[in-house]
């Protein structure tokens, strides 16, 4: 099969599944081809640059696809331009909550409007989360079909063995108010070890970083399903993570992970605070969540529903 995907960038978060979704397909006889589409560095022109040029792009594009796969409602406009059998649209997250949460009212409206426009071009959805999936179910009535994002175990094989760094906590993730990160800050000093935090450095460097941490800290407002949770399953390092969108589908509270409210950062120290000092509990935890990872979330899992995903389209 001949699959386009659209993408802003093919790192981090939506974008890095997008790209290690494509290198798997290649190895199993795919013929996947990244997009590539420049856009303005700036926080409201962003996306528009991205969809403008983007769509520019696609209308000079004269290639015939099997499917186009959009990654992101920005994405799905400029998918409406091209040639393909099937548009496909996968969304990580309720996009119209997450602009509500970080830009102004009317800058939302923009967004919530995008994001009912960008679902009326593609013939199928795909989400990461069984939380997102029911959200657009419920809320518009649309199906989408739930592929989990699979963990590449082996790429772990290239990250050395590192001792931990006693009392080490570490945050991975963007510096963006969605993410939590100043509710963290506000409470580094009343933590009893050394945060470090991680929001630009490559996979590799941050995987180092993770494995030498005594703890992976998510304290987001609002998510999908974070990648770095299961990477943090595989390295056994125990979590900490808000109770929100699609965290307790892979944290069980006091089984894999620990669960506790969004924006209480009481709670939250009151947490990192009992897993530095209860190594029992930790021990629990990660071998837990380590059983976990591999029996649900591993390519070797989750490969075929992708493969029969693409053919059925």
């Amino acid at each position: 099969m001949k699959i386009l995907y659209i993408s802003p960038r093919y790192e981090g978060g939506i974008g890095g599944h997008a790209k290690r979704v494509a290198e798997k397909l290649r190895e199993n006889g795919f013929d996947i081809e990244l997009m590539n589409i420049p856009h303005v560095p700036i926080k409201n022109l962003k996306n528009p640059s991205f969809t403008i040029l983007g769509t520019m792009k696609a209308m000079i594009n004269s290639k015939k696809y099997d499917a186009v796969h959009a990654w992101n409602i920005p994405s799905s406009f400029v998918m409406k331009k091209i040639n393909a059998k099937k548009k496909i649209l996968s969304v990580h997250g309720i996009y119209g909550q997450q602009i509500e949460k970080i830009h102004s009212k009317t800058t939302s409206k923009i967004g919530k409007k995008a994001e009912e426009e960008s679902f009326k071009i593609p013939d199928m959805f795909t989400t990461d989360s069984k939380y997102v999936q029911n959200f657009y179910k419920t809320q518009l009535g649309i199906d989408f079909v739930y592929l989990p994002a699979p963990l590449d175990v082996s790429k772990f094989d290239k990250i050395p063995d590192l001792p931990e760094k006693k009392n080490q906590v570490i945050y991975i993730g963007r510096d963006s108010y969605e993410k939590g990160i100043d509710i963290l800050k506000n409470i580094e000093d009343k933590i009893n070890g050394n945060v470090v935090y991680c929001t630009d450095l490559p996979w590799d460097e941050t995987m180092k970083k993770l494995k030498e941490s005594a703890i992976l800290v998510i304290p987001s407002r609002m998510e999908s399903i974070p990648q770095v949770i299961k990477e943090a399953f595989y390295l056994k390092k125990p979590v900490i993570a808000t109770e929100v969108g699609g965290i307790p589908e892979i944290i069980g509270n006091n089984v894999t992970g620990i669960l506790v409210p969004p924006e209480n950062p009481q709670k939250l120290l009151e947490a990192i605070n009992t897993i530095l000092e209860d190594k029992s509990l930790t021990e629990k935890l990660v071998k837990n969540a380590f059983d976990f990872i591999n029996q649900n979330f591993t390519w070797e899992k989750l490969l075929p529903k992708y493969i029969e995903f693409y053919k059925n389209t």
